[in-house]
């Protein structure tokens, strides 16, 4: 553990609509075993947070209990009203939710979600105390100056209507650049390194949003972790998490960086705060 007492690193997972609902419900049993009794999690090295699609959240929520946070896949602008088909993110804090994904590549690309209304869903998340676990890339391969630029917009545009409103709260950025996502490979960890180091340092200066994090997706899978520690605070995973058996061999990454980093004196100085939200 840090000398703070929270977790070092956030490994977070989204089973996009991958999953039938009987699949999400062994799924969740199996990793929920797995966290049981996994170290990293009882030593709090790491913390995990599961993101299944929207029905089976009472189910998720019902097999990990304690031991991870559970949240949803996207949100409402609003929290109520006649919006046929949304979800406010009331609702989703009133289940017991503690995250809720805002603004995925996916969701910009397919559904036409602008920053507009990336700023508002983060918003609607941070007012109904939720994390949000904010999405952001650079939609073209490019140069690691040029991603940055293009990343750290990305988050003030977001946080822009949470500023204005007044609203904070722990925000987990998620670094996706989008030509990563669904590729064979993630970026390389030099590349990762250089721009979530970057944005991990604009992160911690935003102190109208304290104990935020950020967070690497894009293709991850086990052996990442490993190489990227020392600029990240955590991964967030999709299809290579699908057996609970990588995700145990990633939470045994999660638990020897912690405890190299704590070997070496800079885990404290690395760890995120966990929010009291």
């Amino acid at each position: 553990m840090s000398v703070s007492g929270s977790p070092r690193f956030l490994i977070g997972v989204s089973h996009k609509m991958y999953f039938s609902h009987a699949k999400t419900v062994d799924w969740c049993r199996k990793v929920a075993a797995i966290a049981g009794e996994h170290p990293a999690l009882a030593d709090g090295a790491a913390e995990l947070f599961v993101i299944p699609s929207y029905l089976s959240i009472p189910a998720a929520l019902d097999a990990f209990g304690p031991l991870a946070l559970v949240g949803a896949q996207d949100l409402s602008t609003e929290d109520s009203g006649a919006y046929t088909g949304e979800v406010s993110g009331a609702e989703i804090a009133e289940l017991g939710c503690r995250v809720v994904e805002v603004g995925h590549a996916e969701r910009r690309r397919l559904f036409g979600e602008t920053e507009t209304i990336v700023a508002a869903k983060t918003d609607a998340a941070l007012r109904n105390g939720l994390d949000p676990v904010l999405c952001i890339g650079e939609t073209v391969r490019t140069t690691t100056d040029a991603a940055i630029g293009d990343c750290i917009a990305q988050v003030n545009s977001a946080l822009d209507a949470s500023r204005q409103a007044g609203h904070s709260g722990r925000v987990i950025v998620a670094y996706e650049p989008h030509w990563a996502i669904g590729a064979p490979e993630p970026a390389s960890p030099d590349y990762i390194r250089e721009v979530c180091g970057a944005l991990r340092e604009h992160v911690r200066s935003l102190t109208d949003f304290p104990d935020s994090a950020v967070i690497y997706g894009g293709s991850a899978g086990p052996g990442l972790l490993s190489v990227i520690a020392d600029s990240v605070d955590g991964i967030f995973l999709g299809r290579f998490a699908h057996d609970p058996d990588a995700l145990r061999a990633i939470l045994d990454e999660a638990a020897e960086a912690a405890n190299s980093s704590a070997s070496a004196g800079t885990l404290g100085t690395d760890a995120p705060r966990r929010s009291n939200a």
